[in-house]
């Protein structure tokens, strides 16, 4: 389990992500998508289309 200090917030993208994108390219879809700074410290939670586990 990863602890999540308190005060920061967890966005869920909806839909699918290609995780192949890379970080760069997925922190742009949270600037694009999500409105938010990728780098203010949320957390931030993408699915692939082939969720595994």
């Amino acid at each position: 389990m990863i602890p999540i200090p308190s005060g920061v917030r967890v966005w869920i993208a909806t839909g699918h992500t290609d995780m192949r994108r890379g970080m760069q390219s997925l922190a742009l879809a949270v600037q694009e998508s999500l409105k938010r700074d990728p780098h203010a410290g949320d957390l931030y939670i993408f699915i692939s289309r082939t969720r595994r586990g």
